[in-house]
């Protein structure tokens, strides 16, 4: 199975994904990818500021490499809204991973400042971007999947007053 392989679609479409991860499912499928992949479910976390949003982690082994891969996500409602997929690759690896992707959505043309690149694809209202930061013969690699209307569609509810980050004081 590709990195790119078929995962359950949400119900608006096919929708974009990598390692079978996509943005706009349910936590609930997430997890069982995961699962799949792992054996264990990912490690959640809810939001104190606001119960709808999740943050959940975990690590998984490249199927190739053997190279650790972490998967972090975040879940607003019980849908995921971002998935990422990271890890430091050997420089062959990453090459599979953008072969990979460009196999199944198209080659576009990378953005490369210095060290660091960045490739994406829009399908629909889904994005999946390819970074990348090259080391000595190793990248330091991810790949996002956001999807709008999840992330479109996050509140902070009726009446709620918005909630601005204040900077942390300096120490």
């Amino acid at each position: 199975m590709g990195l790119c392989a078929a995962a359950p679609a949400p119900a608006q479409g096919p929708g974009l994904s990598f390692y079978g991860f996509r943005a706009g499912v349910s936590l609930t499928a997430t997890d069982a990818q995961v699962r799949l992949l792992l054996g264990a479910g990912l490690s959640c976390q809810r939001s104190k500021a606001d119960p709808r949003l999740q943050e959940c982690r975990a690590t998984v082994a490249d199927p190739v490499a053997n190279t650790p891969v972490s998967i972090w996500l975040a879940a607003i409602d019980s849908l995921t809204g971002v998935v990422t997929v990271s890890a430091t690759l050997p420089t062959a690896d990453f090459v599979r991973w953008r072969e990979e992707i460009e196999g199944v959505y198209g080659p576009r043309p990378a953005t490369v400042k210095g060290k660091q690149g960045m490739v994406q694809w829009i399908v629909g209202t889904q994005m999946l971007r390819l970074t990348w930061r090259a080391g000595s013969g190793r990248m330091e690699t991810s790949v996002s999947i956001v999807d709008g209307p999840v992330l479109d569609g996050w509140s902070l509810g009726e009446g709620a007053s918005p909630r601005i980050a204040k900077p942390r004081p300096p120490g």
